[in-house]
């Protein structure tokens, strides 16, 4: 049997730890890929500390329509502009960086942002 070399030894190194970087780094991405759910959330129709909150699937086109993937929320009558992300958890204008799991969530994330204050109209342009 043949005597390893240096240069053999480095080269079977650097196999192995890019074998294991490229295991690494594909871990998170199948993992999110996973949690993404690609049904639609169930509607819904509660009051929430006093606010009427809503959603469900959007009818009807306009620019925000498709960041909510044809999915409307509302509290008290108007629109809270909602979107889905990459790995599943929903966001919207009120609580952008707080991500949540459903559009049911980023609803009661607004209520309890707003602190009573009414939602005003978003312009879309």
């Amino acid at each position: 049997m043949p005597d390893i070399t240096r240069r053999r030894a480095l080269t079977t190194a650097a196999a192995v730890a890019a074998t294991a970087s490229a295991v690494a780094l594909a871990a998170p991405a199948a993992t999110a890929a996973a949690r993404h759910d690609h049904t639609a959330p169930d509607s819904f129709d509660e009051v929430y500390k006093g606010r009427r909150i809503q959603g469900g699937p959007a009818s009807g086109g306009g620019h925000h329509h498709e960041h909510g993937g044809g999915y409307a929320v509302f509290v008290d009558g108007v629109q809270l502009h909602v979107m889905q992300n990459a790995d599943g958890t929903w966001i919207s204008v009120v609580s952008h960086y707080a991500p949540v799991a459903t559009p049911r969530a980023a609803a009661r994330a607004a209520v309890d942002e707003l602190q009573g204050a009414p939602l005003l109209p978003f312009p879309t342009n």
